[in-house]
């Protein structure tokens, strides 16, 4: 397992994201690096603990501030400082998303001392943080996704009809991930949480009538019972924050 994951790791770095699967043309890539905004935690500790969080697809900077959820994850984790990074449609459209943010945003954090990085986001930002571990494998401590875009509803009925990604068939590793295959690819990644280890670092949520239910539930089963979270609702910041302050508790909770 780990063997193919090191090689998707090694084609990953050419990744181009085939930004019509998100409903959008791709747009041209910003020439500045990524934005960010430190939220200190407001309890701080000996340790030190930080959540990025990444934005939707329909979000800018601005409207990724005004969110919530940076309260949401320090009112069940007061320890942890909150990195909001800018990393807008934008930036994913020459397939370097991962690269820009291993080297402008989780890089620098990393310089700064912290003993865990979480990387967070919802829908195109969930995207984003699986292609981050793509490309990184363990780079981060651990994923937390809300409602993530995995690919057309074709490929997600695939998936299902082979009884979830445990008993589909990915097929050969592709000499090249690009821009018509990375969703498939992405799969291939859940696929690896059958096993526990790689489950462990891998929080789920989705709302009950979010269109990406259905693939969420199809990862579901991979990760342990308290790690997926369903909630009332859609494909919207209030779920995504209501489900927050329940992740961020049990992680917070968890023995270091």
């Amino acid at each position: 397992m780990w063997k193919s994951l090191t090689r998707l790791r090694r084609l990953a770095g050419s990744l181009f994201l085939g930004l019509p699967l998100l409903g959008c043309l791709a747009p041209r890539v910003p020439s500045v690096p990524i934005p960010v905004k430190l939220v200190p935690a407001p309890a701080p500790a000996k340790d030190r603990y930080l959540v990025v969080v990444l934005p939707g697809r329909g979000d800018d900077f601005e409207d990724l501030t005004r969110t919530g959820m940076a309260e949401a994850v320090q009112k069940s984790w007061p320890e942890a400082d909150v990195l909001l990074a800018g990393a807008v449609l934008g930036y994913y459209s020459d397939g370097r998303i991962a690269e820009r943010l291993h080297d402008q945003v989780i890089g620098p954090a990393r310089s700064r001392g912290y003993r865990e990085i979480w990387l967070s986001g919802p829908s195109m930002g969930g995207m984003g943080a699986l292609l981050y571990e793509l490309r990184y494998p363990h780079d981060v401590t651990g994923l937390v996704l809300y409602a993530p875009f995995l690919g057309p509803p074709s490929l997600v009925r695939s998936v299902a009809e082979a009884g979830g990604p445990a008993g589909w068939d990915p097929g050969p590793t592709p000499q090249a991930v690009d821009k018509d295959n990375y969703p498939h690819e992405l799969w291939r990644l859940v696929k690896s949480w059958r096993d526990p280890e790689e489950a462990r670092r891998i929080w789920l949520a989705c709302g009950n009538q979010d269109r990406f239910i259905d693939a969420a539930r199809l990862i579901a089963p991979l990760l342990p019972p308290e790690q997926f979270v369903e909630l009332p609702g859609g494909h919207e910041w209030a779920v995504w924050n209501a489900a927050a302050a329940r992740i961020f508790s049990g992680i917070a909770s968890e023995p270091r």
